[in-house]
């Protein structure tokens, strides 16, 4: 285990059995509760858990009956394309295996199942659901040592991966910088879905950098080109409009969303949004 592994994991795992979500059960809570059965209703019965359409029916009343569904299948899902190498205070990188590994903890120490995938071009790792830390563990250390260069993240093959694999619903977090043309409506119909868009401030709002040589991360192709106002500009709106069609698509199909840039905690604004 290397040191970058290392301090990701000794940092998470205070955060989440520690003083940050230690009053917590998890920063994320069950689903609720599953019907079972009906019953004829008894004195001291909760009146709210009558079933009116049965108690019509059969002329007296009904209560419904629930089990707890206590145990979650969580599927974290990291999106490493080429974007996800720039930072300018940490990698996007590192701070999606800091989310990880803190929706990770969380689930082993709720006692839900927890398994992990890594994704771009197409899926290059994915771990059986355990409840065990070491499931945790290995997911960091693979994000770290995973090379996300020339690889461009592709939302049309993960969608189809998904449903394709993903039998059982599950609280399904997808961790990625989330640009370009993405619709998880279908993902959305099955599952409880939860997106994590990792960005940098700076990249949302650069500044002018003049006549320079870049390079693309996903293609490796490097290109020369003036980062004057106007091409700050262009960038910034089609930035701005991709982000607002995701909200509007987000809201309509159910999806829960965060955003976390580079210097802020992923604990803290996880609790924060999951609460």
């Amino acid at each position: 285990m290397n040191k970058a592994v290392k301090k990701i994991i000794l940092k998470t795992k205070k955060q989440v059995y520690g003083d940050m979500l230690g009053n917590n059960a998890s920063i994320f809570q069950g689903e609720g509760f599953e019907f079972a059965e009906l019953r004829e209703y008894v004195y001291g019965d909760d009146v709210r858990k009558i079933d009116w359409k049965t108690t019509a029916k059969l002329g007296k009343p009904f209560v419904k009956i629930y089990k707890e569904e206590r145990e979650l299948n969580v599927v974290v899902v990291s999106m490493l394309g080429g974007s996800v190498y720039f930072g300018t205070v940490k990698q996007k990188s590192d701070v999606i295996a800091e989310v990880v590994a803190t929706l990770g903890f969380s689930a082993v120490k709720n006692s839900d199942l927890f398994s992990h995938m890594i994704f771009s071009d197409r899926l290059y790792e994915i771990s059986k659901a355990s409840k065990k830390l070491f499931s945790v563990h290995k997911a960091v250390e693979d994000i770290v040592g995973f090379d996300p260069l020339g690889k461009e993240g592709d939302f049309k093959a993960l969608i189809e991966t998904l449903s394709n694999r993903l039998k059982k619903k599950s609280l399904l977090f997808i961790v990625s910088d989330f640009v370009g043309d993405i619709d998880l409506k279908i993902l959305s119909k099955k599952h409880d879905v939860f997106a994590v868009m990792v960005r940098d401030r700076f990249e949302e709002n650069p500044s002018e950098l003049g006549y320079l040589r870049l390079i693309d991360m996903e293609t490796k192709q490097s290109f020369e080109g003036d980062v004057d106002s106007g091409t700050l500009k262009n960038y910034k709106k089609a930035l701005h409009d991709n982000d607002e069609k995701l909200y509007k698509q987000f809201k309509k199909q159910g999806i829960r969303f965060t955003k976390i840039y580079t210097h802020e905690e992923p604990a803290l604004k996880l609790m924060k949004r999951m609460r």
